[in-house]
């Protein structure tokens, strides 16, 4: 009988203290609110393709191309921001390793100057050669290899033109620390 008063007695203020030190651990949102970004996202394939205003310097997706575009909002100094995309596609992989081949070039508009990206094609790439013993297969995002980061630009839109079936996925990225010197 003692010990299950005992047990009841310390079980509350154990509880209390898991229970404050779990509310202590979660972070609490960013103040900027870019945790679930603002970037408006076109997407065109040649069968529905219309010129944008902000993009008509820009070439129509070929044939079994599709264009994607990136609107960013405007932002307070922008130079504390970056833009990480990488492209693949979600599939359906046991517990190996998977990655895709393909390339992601840099090209300019001519007569304009403007950047845009393609990826011509997208293959199956390496995969590592593990015994997986577990019979279920997830789905994962798989990638081609590298990741493109650049410097946040609310002045233009990022345009891309991916094989039909790509991916494209991004993240905002935000500068929170000031510089340090060395001298």
């Amino acid at each position: 009988m003692k010990l299950k008063t005992l047990f009841s007695v310390s079980a509350v203020p154990l509880a209390f203290a898991l229970l404050s030190f779990n509310a202590a651990a979660v972070s609490p949102p960013h103040p900027t609110g870019l945790d679930a970004p603002m970037i408006s996202i076109q997407r065109f394939d040649p069968k529905d393709y219309s010129a944008q205003e902000a993009t008509k310097m820009f070439p129509a997706p070929a044939a079994g191309m599709v264009q994607h575009i990136l609107s960013l909002p405007k932002l307070e100094n922008e130079d504390d921001y970056m833009i990480e995309i990488q492209i693949g596609q979600t599939q359906m992989v046991d517990c190996n390793k998977h990655g895709l081949n393909g390339e992601l070039k840099e090209l300019t508009v001519q007569g304009w100057g403007y950047n845009y990206y393609q990826v011509d094609e997208i293959a199956e790439g390496p995969s590592t050669m593990m015994a997986c013993f577990e019979l279920a297969k997830k789905e994962d995002f798989v990638r081609i290899p590298g990741e493109l980061k650049m410097r946040y630009d609310s002045r233009l839109p990022k345009v891309f033109y991916l094989p039909e079936g790509a991916e494209l996925r991004f993240r905002t990225w935000k500068v929170d620390s000031t510089y340090q010197y060395s001298k």
